[in-house]
Parts: structure tokens; C-alpha cells; sequence
């Protein structure tokens, strides 16, 4: 599974390292100069989540899917009942 969010998009990014050297023009100096610019990757916040999932027919699924934490945070994501200790007074009522 790749490191996407599923509702967001989000993803790893790139950028640079870059570090520097020598002594400001300020300070009397020949300028700051780069020395070392190394390729470095930005990683979205992924948690791996249960949670309900509409498919395309429009039937809600339990699903693990990997959500950042932008989405948990906003409420994109709903989360199933974990204990269903009101749900089985019912159901034996029910019976």
C-alpha cells in the first residue's frame, strides 16, 4: 500500500538539504556559499485506520485504510462502534 491518505491525497514530498559555509557579506566575509544540497523526502502523518467506506454502489464497507491525520482530526473518517454493550439488550428484546 503506498503512503497516501485515502480522503486527502496526500503524500510524500521532496525537497533539499542544503548546508552552507563561509562567512556573511555583513560580517566581512565572502559570502555564504552551499556546500552540500542532498535530496530529502517530507512524510505525511499516516495512521492506519478501521473505518466505515462508501463504494461506488453505495454500500458502506468496513475497511482498514491509511487516513492522515488531517482527515481523523476534520472528521472525514468515521470510525465504527468498538463494544456494543447497548446494542445486545436490544437485539435479545428484539428476538
Amino acid at each position: 500500500m503506498p503512503k497516501v491518505c485515502y480522503y486527502t491525497g496526500k503524500k510524500t514530498g521532496f525537497g533539499k538539504n542544503r548546508t552552507y559555509r563561509g562567512q556573511k557579506l555583513s560580517k566581512g566575509g565572502f559570502g555564504l556559499k552551499p556546500t552540500g544540497i542532498t535530496r530529502r523526502t517530507f512524510k505525511p502523518n499516516l495512521q492506519t485506520v478501521r473505518a466505515e467506506v462508501v463504494d461506488d454502489n453505495g454500500v458502506k464497507q468496513m475497511k482498514k485504510i491509511k487516513v492522515s491525520t488531517k482527515a481523523i482530526r476534520s472528521g472525514l473518517v468515521v470510525k465504527p462502534l468498538r463494544r456494543k454493550y447497548g446494542y445486545t439488550r436490544l437485539q435479545n428484546e428484539a428476538e
